[in-house]
């Protein structure tokens, strides 16, 4: 879990796929985080990708560094802790004009049951599960 944390933060830009109705939902995202022993990520309870991983939990992320790519399958699990929140805004002061922890509106879902698959033109994947 720690290298994908690793992998993702160093790509900055990731993009995460959700489903809208059985149709795949794309979208780039830049938050990640390790929280209570859960990789998670942050939205806003307002927009269409929160209301989908509710519906739909199953998610799936790509990520490129320029040599390398991941992708990732999991769940998207809502985390509801207060905690959890400040810890994300924290990480991207960035975010805090427009999220507040206990808001209403933040977000952070833990991502579980996740299958991880490293990839490289000319290498043999590498899959890792947490």
């Amino acid at each position: 879990m720690e290298e994908v944390f690793r992998f993702l933060k160093a790509c900055g830009t990731y993009y995460l796929a959700t489903s809208d109705g059985g149709w795949p939902r794309v979208r780039p995202f830049g938050t990640v985080d390790l929280y209570d022993g859960r990789l998670t990520i942050q939205t806003g309870r307002k927009k269409e990708v929160a209301r989908q991983m509710l519906a739909d939990p199953r998610v799936e992320i790509c990520a490129f560094d320029g040599k390398r790519w991941l992708r990732l399958a999991a769940r998207a699990v809502e985390v509801p802790d207060l905690a959890a929140q400040q810890q994300m805004l924290n990480a991207y002061p960035e975010l805090q004009g427009l999220y507040a922890a206990g808001d209403g509106n933040t977000m952070i879902f833990a991502l579980t049951g996740a299958t991880a698959v490293f990839s490289a033109f000319g290498e043999p994947d590498r899959t890792v599960t947490f």
